[in-house]
């Protein structure tokens, strides 16, 4: 069975399509949730791969079955609501039980192992700036994504927000989205892509592992936002408003 995609397929519409596939890009180094917007073929030239591996990759993946999830045909609402209930909530709670087990290995491993302090620093910068992005989304876009749908659902007149087009808080999610994929890229990397050394405790073994799974279910929670959510929110607006 050939893939149905190409070296020119955009790889968050890949994704979008069948999640199953972010473990094929994950596999290769390519990012699909803040870079979603690439062709595979441009992915693989800043990586120095050939596209035909990752198509190949693709293949082997399948066709998608009953049992993946298709966000892709969710009602908007519903998807805002999964995110919010899921991911959302994830974040909050992680960041409260990663943080105490981050300042102990810092304080216990910290003089022979001077990357944790950075870790650390920028864990915690994460933690503050996705605390207001949560609210950010909770306060103004949801609801505004949740009433679009609404009016669409009962032939309501459509009422413009406040801030004019959802392209504009959605312009300001997404650089903040680059910006914690860029501080997450920079924790991998100092971190040996979260291998503890030999010395390592359990606590420290126990911290890394948390901080990777933060960091795979933040890559879900984004391309959701950026190559789901979002650009159906915009195409919605446009019908409404038309």
């Amino acid at each position: 069975m050939s893939t149905p995609y190409t070296k020119n397929s955009v790889i968050g519409e890949i994704v979008a399509d069948n999640y199953r596939t972010a473990s094929v890009f994950k596999q290769f180094g390519i990012d699909f949730c803040c870079n979603g917007k690439r062709s595979i073929a441009d992915a693989c030239n800043g990586k120095n791969l050939e596209a035909h591996q990752v198509l190949d990759a693709l293949q082997d993946i399948g066709v998608v079955t009953e049992s993946v999830t298709t966000y892709n045909s969710w009602p908007l609402d519903l998807l805002a609501d999964y995110i919010e209930k899921t991911h959302h909530r994830y974040v909050k709670l992680k960041i409260e039980e990663i943080k105490p087990y981050l300042e102990k290995i810092v304080k216990v491993h910290g003089s022979s192992h001077a990357e944790l302090e950075e870790v650390k620093r920028l864990f915690l910068e994460s933690a503050e700036e996705l605390k207001s992005h949560l609210k950010k989304e909770e306060l103004i876009l949801f609801p505004f994504i949740r009433k679009m749908t609404e009016n669409r659902e009962h032939k309501l007149p459509f009422e413009r927000a406040p801030f004019m087009s959802i392209q504009n808080p959605i312009a300001m999610m997404h650089h903040e989205h680059d910006t914690e994929g860029e501080r997450f890229r920079k924790i991998a990397a100092l971190t040996n892509n979260y291998t503890p050394p030999a010395d390592a405790c359990n606590t420290y073994r126990v911290t890394y592992a948390l901080i990777k799974e933060f960091e795979e279910d933040l890559h879900l929670h984004i391309h959701l936002e950026n190559n789901i959510l979002f650009p159906k929110a915009i195409a919605m607006e446009q019908e409404l408003s038309a």
